[in-house]
């Protein structure tokens, strides 16, 4: 019952009213239970709300000078910081129209004069125990919404160290490719930026997809893990049976993220695009490459995207059998394959951006790498 009693008395509730007397009859009436604070007119009414110690309730009188409480309460409640506060309208106008518009206008209740104190203190007490349950629950959604976001942050997080470990695990093993995973990384997503505006790829290559893809791509080469050591870490060459078993890698790849997503028992975004790029990035756009031999549109577009960035990145970089190309020549070779290897319109993106691809291959450069 003192927990109450102190509760209430750490509530604020004021009263709007341009006449003294009424002013402290409310007063008189309220302070044994509230802080009460007391406004003459309209204009200080919305200063003493929107001030550091905001009421928690208003008492407001609909006939004032200047500003009447209509207007008061319209102006309250088109106030995102204070339409939360309750308004009870105390008038001597007692019309069924009036209680409508102020109801209408944001009201929770109207009191019509001479007062009833019970009636009144009854009232107050109603909106305020309503009040701070709404406050409440506004704070506790606060919260969970703040806890959600953290903890969504948390998980892509997780998603991120996780794909960006099983990447560099592949990476381990064929110890050629050093920042490979995060150059072609980054190519990807400035070449899905710089497709995003164009007719044919707007609708699929949404802020979501980018993102996704973004996140995806590393795991392009993650069947490497799968390749045996004599070929994949051949110094060389492959010859054509050892080249059989590297192409091998698209499924390895495809499968062992199919079956991560298998024992989560549900359908991951980020993982269907990883398997598209896993199995598919080696197609062409000619049908001429592997696993399937898919051509044009069949190959899905985020595959499309990883060629190019998979591509250049092989030309420039060193091998043990080979230098690097120098940029310029790389994306001669590259436009060259303009209809054959690649989608059309993705290698003119390309063509339009190979300063930014020579700009991602400097800044995640190999130590070995002159590029």
């Amino acid at each position: 019952m003192h927990e109450d009693l102190d509760r209430q008395r750490r509530q604020t509730v004021l009263v709007v009213d341009d006449t003294p007397d009424n002013l402290a009859l409310m007063a008189g009436l309220l302070k044994d239970l509230y802080r009460v604070r007391l406004a003459n007119s309209g204009p200080k009414a919305l200063q003493f709300a929107a001030d550091a110690q905001s009421a928690d309730l208003i008492l407001l009188d609909v006939m004032m000078p200047g500003m009447n409480g209509f207007e008061v309460c319209e102006r309250l409640k088109a106030d995102a910081a204070l339409r939360h506060i309750p308004v009870i309208f105390l008038t001597a106008m007692s019309a069924t129209e009036d209680e409508t518009q102020g109801l209408a206008l944001g009201a929770v209740d109207f009191i019509t004069k001479p007062v009833n104190p019970p009636i009144v203190l009854a009232r107050v007490q109603t909106h305020l125990q309503l009040k701070a349950a709404a406050d409440f629950l506004r704070d506790q959604n606060a919260f969970l919404e703040t806890e959600v976001a953290r903890r969504s942050r948390e998980l892509a997080a997780i998603q991120d160290v996780t794909i960006l470990a099983m990447a560099s695990l592949a990476e381990t093993r064929d110890n050629e490719t050093g920042n490979h995973i995060r150059r072609t990384q980054h190519y990807v997503k400035a070449l899905a930026e710089q497709l995003r505006p164009h007719p044919r790829f707007a609708a699929a290559l949404s802020e979501t997809f980018i993102a996704t893809l973004f996140k995806s791509a590393p795991l392009h080469d993650i069947g490497k893990v799968g390749i045996p050591d004599g070929v994949l870490l051949k110094p060389g060459r492959f010859e054509p049976h050892e080249m059989e078993v590297m192409k091998t890698h698209c499924r390895l790849g495809r499968d062992a993220i199919q079956q991560a997503e298998d024992r989560l028992g549900l359908q991951v975004d980020f993982l269907t695009v990883a398997k598209q790029i896993a199995y598919s990035h080696q197609e062409k756009w000619d049908g001429s490459g592997y696993p399937d031999g898919l051509a044009g549109d069949a190959i899905p577009l985020a595959a499309r995207l990883m060629a190019v960035a998979d591509v250049y990145d092989a030309l420039i970089s060193r091998r043990v059998y080979k230098e690097g190309m120098a940029h310029e020549t790389a994306v001669r070779i590259m436009v060259e394959g303009r209809g054959t290897h690649f989608d059309p319109e993705v290698i003119d993106a390309f063509e339009q951006i190979a300063d930014r691809f020579r700009e991602i291959s400097q800044h995640y450069a190999d130590e070995h790498d002159g590029t």
